[in-house]
């Protein structure tokens, strides 16, 4: 073999590997990758966490609550038989008209619906309901100071006395539905329309929660209509 091609050989050999340049580059590149990969995934991991506690921090759970409790006790609730009430102090005093005009928009801070919460009579083969029972149990929400609350009892007697007082305080479940709640000014965060004094059965909430925290607020606004009516 020549001297030429031993060198050739050489040369050949030495340019199989990396350089120290190109190892140096290499590993550059795949540290900058590395580091673009990882703040993808702490951007990532940050929006959802992010976005996981937006959906689940306790305003939204709140207005969830309020918003399921009013509605389907609404939809239960005896058409004739809800009233409306404005509160001064601990005395309840139902809410009405404050015009001539037949028809009106009535606020109040508590509503009282009454429904049917037992079954049938198994005595009675016709499976017939009562007709002297307008309702068997209430729900009375009502604000309390900022917190919204529920009171769950049976009917009669009912939550408040016939033309207000006192809310009646016996044999009654309460819970505490939102905190940090408040309402328009001069209006009242339950509201119904009145056609020559009679509601019409559709009653609006309209409330807003705060959270202390991060001062960041939800305005919760629903209606229930009331569809059953008895006696016809």
């Amino acid at each position: 073999m020549g001297r030429s091609e031993s060198m050739c050989s050489k040369n050949r050999k030495s340019r199989s590997g990396l350089t120290l340049i190109e190892l140096a580059t290499t590993m550059a590149v795949s540290a900058f990758l590395a580091l673009g990969v990882g703040a993808l995934l702490v951007g990532g991991n940050r929006a959802w966490l992010r976005g996981y506690n937006s959906a689940h921090r306790q305003t939204k759970q709140n207005a969830k609550a309020v918003m399921l409790t009013f509605g389907s006790i609404g939809r239960k609730a005896n058409r004739l038989n809800y009233i409306i009430y404005n509160i001064n102090g601990g005395t309840f005093t139902p809410a009405v008209p404050q015009t001539p005009n037949p028809q009106e928009v009535v606020f109040g801070n508590a509503v009282e619906f009454r429904y049917w919460d037992v079954d049938f009579d198994a005595a009675d083969s016709h499976q017939l309901l009562d007709v002297e029972k307008t309702a068997t149990a209430y729900a009375l929400f009502y604000l309390d100071g900022d917190r919204l609350k529920v009171d769950y009892g049976t009917y009669p007697p009912g939550a408040i006395p016939l033309g207000g007082g006192s809310r009646n305080t016996s044999d009654v479940t309460t819970t505490v539905l939102a905190e940090n709640v408040s309402t328009d000014p001069d209006i009242g965060a339950f509201s119904h329309t009145t056609l020559n004094g009679v509601g019409q059965g559709c009653v609006r909430i309209n409330i807003t929660l705060t959270d202390p925290e991060t001062d960041d607020s939800i305005k919760v606004m629903t209606a229930a209509l009331l569809r059953n009516i008895w006696p016809r």
